[in-house]
């Protein structure tokens, strides 16, 4: 049974050190700074950066790569070559999909950059898991999310216009690698960690308070998924 939907809320990414990082986002792709200097947004969604003096490039990993769209890929694309962005796949076009390149951030996040003028920002997380079947119904079952196909071609999950893309692979556990874990939100953490716990999951750290600030969580939680996704849960403060 699918369960409530959640809103899909950030990407955490190891980095040596979080605030530069955080300064090279607004920088090179356009994000926005966020409430802390260790943080950014794309929209709603934040990318927050976490210590890790040599943490592993996330190709390959459980979470693969990271997206974000823009009304104009090439001037972003020339904007963000400007200061170190590595392109490991040049803009290429896919009938239906549109313009698309591949780049990697200075620490080894990879990030797919598409050109989608209905829905600039955040745009999707790229899952790579052994079944994609499988955790589709896993996700649906515990986060909610409406299935669909992104354009009418590819199978994902929509979070209210970020979507969650799983595709066949080995999928190394994404802890220690550039993009760390992935976080959703709701209104009430405590009573969905019990919802969730009755339906089997486990939590490596059980709900507490987050830090202060008025845009930190009130609570937060850390669970995986049965492939090696790392997942915070939380509940920001006036929600």
């Amino acid at each position: 049974m699918r369960a409530e939907t959640l809103i899909f809320d950030q990407v955490h990414l190891g980095v040596p050190d979080p605030e530069a990082a955080a300064r090279w986002y607004v920088e090179s792709l356009g994000a926005a700074p966020g409430d802390h200097p260790d943080r950014v947004r794309f929209g709603k969604t934040r990318l927050i950066f976490l210590k890790n003096e040599a943490p592993n490039p996330s190709r390959g990993a459980a979470i693969d790569h990271f997206a974000l769209s823009f009304a104009d890929l090439r001037t972003a694309m020339v904007e963000g070559a400007k200061s170190g962005m590595k392109v490991t796949s040049p803009i290429s076009e896919e009938p239906g999909l549109g313009r698309f390149a591949f780049v990697e951030d200075p620490w080894g996040a990879r990030i797919h950059l598409l050109e989608d003028r209905d829905n600039v920002g955040f745009h999707h997380v790229h899952l790579h898991l052994p079944d994609p079947v499988l955790a589709t119904t896993w996700y649906l079952e515990r986060f909610g999310g409406t299935p669909g196909r992104y354009k009418g071609r590819h199978h994902g999950i929509d979070y209210g216009g970020v979507w969650l893309f799983i595709e066949r692979g080995a999928g190394l556990p994404s802890p220690g690698h550039t993009i760390d874990h992935i976080g959703w939100r709701m209104p009430d953490l405590l009573a969905k960690v019990a919802e969730l716990k009755a339906k089997g999951l486990r939590f490596s750290t059980e709900p507490k308070p987050g830090p202060p600030g008025p845009q930190a969580p009130a609570w937060m939680s850390f669970t995986d998924d049965p492939w090696g996704v790392k997942i915070e849960l939380l509940q920001r403060r006036g929600e």
